[in-house]
């Protein structure tokens, strides 16, 4: 497997891409706080006049994950749109509804937000009822772990009750703490024999929509061989992009902070998860 190059920023790159998806979470914020070196990177491929569509796997519409930049301190001139896995998921439910669906996940936190259902007609009931499951995330992401929804699963995989998870991400990293997601859950239910939906990364739905965005702002036709995608995750980021055909950068700010063998543990890190990246950075920069 090819070891990444380890350029000293998006600098010494940006020449040989016409379009950028960033990951959010780990890339331009931890959940916390922007990295305000990553946001002044993507401003200055911005400035060149190519476009910057983030892609995330939050399980809300992008709407809402905007809402949250400015008490980050997100720069509002660091992309032009979002797609995100809760946009990609309503187009799944919007096929789906009336359903109705047994919900995976509490209100109580913008993760898992019931905005994403709003107007969609989908009706929600027990399991016993359900047509398919909607996994928004854990019901108490500080507490509990995936593992607490096995016997709940089982007896819902055995009848082939089909699961949407709305976010695929296994652990995000919040300020200095990692916490689950839905897509922790789904790997249980899959264990268990039950079947899996993922509109979000690494699979198609998201990119697709990442690329309509792409159209919408005059960018049709971007060859993906000149489209860079950006992310902290070996088994979203770096899968999705070598899946799509895209040059990639991992980057060390999130999931897996950077050690300080950075190149040394970086190159053992996508070894280990089957994924390639293009290039590596502790932190992206300009």
């Amino acid at each position: 497997m090819t070891a990444p190059l380890f350029p000293a920023g998006l600098s010494e790159i940006h020449d040989r891409y016409d379009a950028i998806l960033c990951d959010v979470w780990g890339v331009i914020h931890n959940g916390r706080e922007a990295f305000h070196d990553a946001c002044d990177a993507l401003a200055a491929f911005r400035k060149e006049g190519k476009p910057v569509i983030l892609v995330t796997n939050a399980p809300v519409q992008a709407r809402e994950v905007e809402a949250l930049f400015p008490g980050f301190g997100v720069r509002r001139d660091c992309y032009n749109a979002i797609a995100s896995s809760g946009d990609a998921t309503r187009l799944v439910i919007d096929e789906r509804a009336p359903g109705p669906a047994y919900r995976l996940g509490t209100d109580n936190s913008w993760e898992r937000d019931n905005t994403l259902f709003v107007g969609s007609g989908l009706e929600f009931s027990e399991p016993e009822n359900a047509a398919f499951i909607v996994a928004m995330g854990m019901r108490d992401q500080a507490n509990e772990h995936p593992e607490d929804y096995r016997e709940e699963l089982r007896p819902l995989a055995k009848r082939g009750l089909e699961m949407i998870c709305a976010n695929p991400d296994i652990q995000v990293r919040v300020g200095n703490t990692l916490q689950w997601c839905a897509g922790a859950i789904a790997r249980i239910y899959e264990e268990e024999g039950g079947p899996v939906i993922y509109p979000g990364k690494p699979h198609d739905a998201i990119y697709d929509l990442a690329e309509q965005h792409l159209a919408r702002l005059g960018f049709p036709d971007i060859p993906r061989s000149r489209l860079l995608a950006i992310g902290d995750g070996p088994i979203t980021d770096m899968k999705g992009a070598n899946h799509r055909g895209m040059d990639c950068i991992y980057v060390g700010t999130g999931l897996n902070q950077s050690a300080s063998n950075f190149e040394a543990s970086t190159t053992e890190l996508l070894e280990r998860s089957g994924v390639t990246a293009t290039y590596a950075m502790p932190g992206l920069c300009w």
